[in-house]
């Protein structure tokens, strides 16, 4: 994920952070930090499956880079509507095609795992399962692509076990649950590492990253679809995550913001959910608060880089290697805990 930056980096007390999928504002955030940590409450949920989570991550990764147009990316759809399906949710598949920027035009497929469709509270989960076709921000190796184990393999392993786990349980939560899961989130232009490519759509007013999510912006997958709010996942397995309060988030669904960091905080995971204000990103959520659903953004930020993203960020670096399975937990007991708190 990357996305073409906008702002200007900067650096504020707690080593406050920027970081964008495409940072849309170059004014100062604030930081907020808790001196103390809370006793975690009792779970209100069952018990989100770390390992599981996990297995499902390599499993991704194990087909190789999910690049559209690419064997490897069929076969990992397929993986990804086959287990939605095992685990009880009703699917739904959007194909569809996009020109890239280089010109190409890509076979997509949008997937959506539908739980307790009769429900008429729905909260929407998503995250985006392609990868990015090169390694641009590497120094070796720039033009193959990445595993993007962690960007997107992670948050699409979290929502699988999510699934799983509300499918197995006794006690489900009141509330119906839709995982969408977007195409071509990764395959846009980054003006900062590609300047040698020609990017087709400059001056076209079309956005080069998260196809799948403006496409389905423009064609939900149920006529008049709505949700309550919406929580979207990217890079959120890593060994070093830490997740901030974007300004997009905030802008567009606080209130959906303030409960999950408080969830996350309450049951011990405060630690990964840190009370940091960063400017607005461009990634999937944006497009599906365009289309009138409040949803927010839980991505990683690293403070100790000039484009706010992680060292591995966009590099063959993006392995197994780099996946904490207590991220995958921090993230997915969260989400549990906020879907059964409802």
């Amino acid at each position: 994920m990357n996305k073409r930056i906008i702002a200007a980096a900067f650096f504020a007390a707690f080593s406050s952070v920027l970081w964008s999928c495409e940072t849309k504002t170059k004014k100062e955030e604030t930081t907020t930090t808790a001196t103390e940590k809370p006793e975690p409450v009792k779970l209100e949920s069952p018990a989100f499956n770390a390992d599981s989570a996990y297995a499902f991550t390599a499993a991704q990764v194990s087909f190789g880079p999910r690049i559209p147009n690419t064997e490897a990316h069929v076969k990992a759809g397929d993986y990804l509507i086959a287990k939605l399906k095992e685990f009880g949710a009703e699917v739904t598949v959007q194909s569809f095609e996009s020109m890239a920027f280089d010109g190409k035009m890509l076979k997509m497929r949008n997937i959506i795992g539908t739980i307790n469709p009769a429900a008429k509270k729905r909260v929407m989960l998503s995250a985006h399962w392609d990868t990015r076709p090169w390694a641009d921000k590497d120094y070796q190796r720039k033009d193959e692509p990445i595993d993007g184990a962690n960007d997107s393999a992670s948050g699409v392993g979290i929502l699988l076990e999510v699934a799983r786990v509300i499918n197995e349980a006794k006690g489900k939560p009141d509330i119906g649950v839709d995982i969408v899961l977007f195409d071509g989130e990764d395959y846009g232009y980054d003006e900062s590492t590609q300047s040698d490519k020609v990017n087709k759509l400059a001056n076209s007013g079309v956005d080069t990253w998260c196809l799948g999510s403006q496409y389905w912006m423009k064609n939900k997958h149920v006529p008049g679809y709505d949700a309550a709010y919406g929580i979207l996942l990217d890079m959120v397995g890593s060994k070093t995550a830490k997740f901030a309060k974007d300004e997009s988030s905030r802008s567009f669904a606080g209130g959906v913001l303030d409960k999950v960091w408080s969830v996350a905080q309450q049951i011990g995971y405060g630690d990964y959910f840190v009370n940091v204000n960063t400017p607005g990103i461009t990634d999937d959520h944006y497009y599906v608060n365009q289309a009138g659903i409040p949803m927010i953004d839980i991505i990683e930020y690293n403070p100790l880089t000039n484009d706010y993203f992680a060292p591995y960020h966009h590099t063959h670096q993006d392995n197994m290697s780099i996946i904490e399975r207590r991220s995958l937990k921090a993230v997915g007991q969260t989400l549990l805990e906020v879907l059964y708190r409802e």
